[in-house]
């Protein structure tokens, strides 16, 4: 894969699929990499939701549903996108759902459902798209994990479970496939502006009383920057990552979380 691309254009022509694309951190990272140069493909459960993120990014992208928990469905439109578009370069793993409950009130529904889109849909998509990454000895798979997968909290067993598998088989696979090209990695955002934390916000509010300050102070109170991380920093991250020139950067689990870690 040839690195010597504009500056300012360092993924011209090359199709990136970002999942989970529609909204908050993965709508930021689609933007990043479309203003790069990539032509984004965004996926999302709602075809209306990833057909308007796609719309957004303008010409060159395209919305697709997909649901990342439903395997023959995902790699029936994977196979599809292909034909369309080309091969993917570059894997944006973002599609993720959070659910908190006591250890105590954690029942099998909830575990599983948090494994499936969080730990198992990671796999399904990048099993589905390494290979030809690897035929033509370039890629670069990219999860947005969480600081979850690094450390733990309390009353998110499930989701930090998936999380530390992600993180796991990040570095797993990116030591099997060290020769062939393609690089893999994860971001590990703490807590980010985003609809998803404008509900943990909204449940610490309802349950202690706090006001929005106090409840957004609570959830950032692990983190030296003294703020939540904002989505577009997250996605500077992933688009970092993706350069061609990173290379050598392979297996990194890399914070993005104001000093939490």
């Amino acid at each position: 894969m040839p690195a010597d691309r504009a500056p300012h254009h360092p993924l011209d022509g090359l199709h990136a699929l970002v999942t989970g694309g529609g909204r908050g951190i993965g709508a930021a990272i689609a933007r990043r990499l479309s203003h790069q140069g990539a032509r984004v493909t965004v996926t999302a459960r709602d075809p209306e939701t990833a057909n308007t993120a796609a719309e957004d990014l303008g010409d060159g992208a395209e919305g697709l549903a997909l649901d990342v928990t439903d395997e023959a469905a995902l790699r029936t439109a994977l196979a599809g996108l292909a034909e369309r578009r080309g091969r993917v370069h570059i894997l944006v793993n973002n599609a993720g759902a959070a659910a908190s409950a006591p250890f105590a009130k954690l029942d099998r529904a909830h575990w599983d459902r948090m494994i499936a889109v969080n730990l198992t849909g990671v796999y399904a998509v990048t099993h589905a798209v390494v290979p030809a990454m690897v035929t033509h000895g370039w890629g670069r798979v990219i999860t947005v994990a969480s600081t979850a997968g690094l450390k733990g909290y309390g009353y998110v067993a499930a989701y930090s479970a998936a999380k530390h598998g992600v993180v796991g088989l990040t570095r797993a696979l990116a030591v099997e496939l060290a020769k062939t090209g393609v690089t893999v990695n994860a971001v590990c955002p703490g807590y980010t502006d985003t609809d998803l934390s404008a509900e943990a916000i909204a449940t610490i509010i309802r349950k202690t009383g706090k006001t929005r300050d106090q409840a957004v102070q609570a959830l950032t109170a692990g983190m030296p920057i003294g703020r939540m991380v904002d989505a577009d920093e997250v996605a500077a991250a992933v688009a970092w990552l993706a350069a061609p020139d990173q290379a050598a950067v392979t297996g990194v689990a890399l914070p993005v979380a104001g000093g939490e870690i």
